[in-house]
């Protein structure tokens, strides 16, 4: 099988690389690049799990040919901490106790991610659409949103 030859930037690191062709962004980010903090839930873009951050814009990366890389900037859960919104983000999931099985975190704070960075002052109401991709099993969800509001409110306070 032919590969396609792909540059973009994951992280804020430079890649140029050769994949299959019918490759899904998940499988390379995964399997091709060894990140494995964004998981695979149910391969069909229900569940958020493997949302990333592709050009500003949250996607299940499931759902994303890997041609889609091409030029892209994109961010996976393994930048967070170096981010200043993605740390605050981790930290009030701790805090808020937003994690319990914790299969879900890296998807829910990539969405919250996204959100806030393109609305700061998003409301509970924005921040529960903002995350309405991503299923969670475990907590009910109010931890997460309390915990997406508080990284906001810390935000906008620094």
């Amino acid at each position: 099988m032919r590969k396609i030859n792909l540059t973009f930037t994951l992280n804020g690191k430079p890649y140029d690389i050769e994949a299959n062709p019918g490759a899904r962004m998940i499988d390379v980010i995964r399997d091709d690049l060894g990140l494995t903090g964004t998981k695979e839930g149910c391969s069909v873009g229900e569940c958020g799990a493997c949302t990333v951050i592709l050009n500003g814009d949250a996607v299940a990366s499931c759902m994303v040919l890997a041609g889609s890389m091409q030029g892209a900037d994109i961010l996976t859960i393994e930048a967070m901490s170096e981010l200043k919104l993605g740390n605050l983000l981790q930290e009030s999931f701790v805090e808020e106790d937003a994690v319990q099985c914790g299969f879900c975190t890296p998807g829910f704070i990539m969405s919250a991610y996204a959100l806030l960075k393109k609305n700061p002052d998003a409301t509970r109401q924005e921040i529960r659409e903002g995350v309405a991709g991503n299923l969670c099993r475990c907590t009910g969800y109010i931890q997460i949103v309390n915990a997406i509001e508080n990284a906001a409110h810390h935000m906008r306070e620094e």
